[in-house]
């Protein structure tokens, strides 16, 4: 393949973005799915969740590992070197962003009655710890945390570039996490460790999506358009199949108002679906995709870092209205996903904050500090 740009890989940045927006505007303000009312009203919020899913924060992680590998690729540098790029890229933003909304979530706890628990929070130790090592100030913002640590396997997922087929062992690393979750769980249920257990778990096992990536990149390196293409209808019908279970599992959470997360079936639809639509993308990567999604594309990750503030705003807004669910899902998307986009928009155009939404390089606070000096 050419090293033209990968707009196939432009569009799959833009539809992980959007994504998580409609899939965190589906539940209710508690994350649950609409427990509060009838069956019949969950059906469309919830139909629409299951499409959302399809593209999960396992598609993101596999974008960015791609990107890594490819970059590594065309400029080699060492494991030490590449793990300090990787740490002021997502880190620096990380420790932004979970001081901000650390205390922004006071607004909304504000409106929903448990300001103390959120204040008791912010002055607890502990609660920092997991902030800070699990991402846990924000329903997204594991995934930062996530990210790097899954970056350190990196020279593990080199191998798949080599051999291809090591890609087919997600298979092997989502059963284990299953497995060691559902152990875990039981054993350490109510306890202070289990979250980290569980990302410890998280990590271990997301080293298949690193694979994945890694032979991708070796496909994509080494076989044509034509044998790529051959492999889109096999594609196709494992998705079909696999959302057909996503569609099990959405209905029996519409009947009965819980998440089914002992369905099996639903299980590997949730987690290798976003593979598939990698994998799908990546063999039609030699068509004609539209170059606009490009600059579209940019955003994504800064509208996934901003858009709960939004969400917050909107779901406050909501409250004192005795909306349906889906005109509660659909305010919410209508309004927060342009809101998104004008922030992150406004941001990148900063030369001090664009680096928060990873538009714009750090702040070089040598030179503040100089010109501090030069004042005194």
């Amino acid at each position: 393949m050419n090293d033209q740009r990968m707009v196939w890989l432009d569009c799959l940045r833009l539809i992980a973005g959007l994504s998580m927006v409609g899939l965190h505007s589906t539940a209710d303000p508690m994350g649950l799915p609409w427990v509060n009312y009838e069956p019949v009203e969950r059906v469309i919020p919830l139909a629409l969740r299951s499409l959302f899913y399809t593209a999960r924060t396992e598609l993101f992680l596999m974008i960015s590992m791609f990107l890594l590998l490819l970059s590594l690729d065309r400029r080699s540098r060492g494991y030490v070197e590449t793990l300090r790029e990787q740490a002021k890229r997502l880190l620096i933003p990380f420790l932004f962003w979970t001081f901000f909304f650390a205390i922004f979530g006071l607004i909304k706890a504000t409106q929903f009655g448990y300001l103390s628990d959120a204040k008791a929070q912010l002055i607890d130790p502990l609660s920092w710890l997991g902030f800070l090592v699990l991402g846990d100030v924000k329903y997204h913002m594991h995934f930062l945390p996530t990210l790097f640590c899954l970056l350190l396997f990196y020279p593990v997922f080199k191998l798949a570039v080599t051999y291809p087929v090591l890609g087919v062992l997600v298979i092997f690393f989502l059963l284990a996490r299953r497995e060691l979750d559902g152990f875990v769980y039981a054993q350490f249920w109510g306890t202070e460790g289990l979250g980290y257990l569980t990302r410890l778990i998280k990590v271990l096992t997301y080293v298949g999506y690193g694979l994945i990536a890694g032979a991708a990149v070796g496909i994509w390196q080494k076989t044509s358009k034509e044998n790529l293409s051959q492999w889109c209808p096999l594609i196709l019908l494992c998705s079909v199949i696999l959302f057909l279970f996503k569609l099990i599992a959405t209905i029996k959470t519409i009947q009965t108002g819980a998440w089914q997360f002992s369905y099996l079936p639903g299980y590997w639809a949730d987690f290798l679906m976003p593979a598939l639509l990698f994998c799908g993308c990546l063999v039609l990567g030699h068509k004609s995709w539209p170059s606009s999604v490009s600059k579209w594309a940019k955003f994504s990750f800064g509208i996934y870092l901003c858009h709960p503030i939004f969400l917050d705003l909107c779901e406050i807004v909501l409250r004192p209205f005795d909306s349906s669910p889906t005109v509660q899902v659909s305010s919410k998307i209508l309004l927060v996903l342009p809101a998104s986009y004008l922030l992150v928009r406004q941001l990148s155009q900063s030369k001090h904050l664009a680096w928060t939404v990873g538009l714009g390089p750090f702040p070089k606070f040598n030179g503040l500090f100089s010109q501090t000096r030069r004042l005194q």
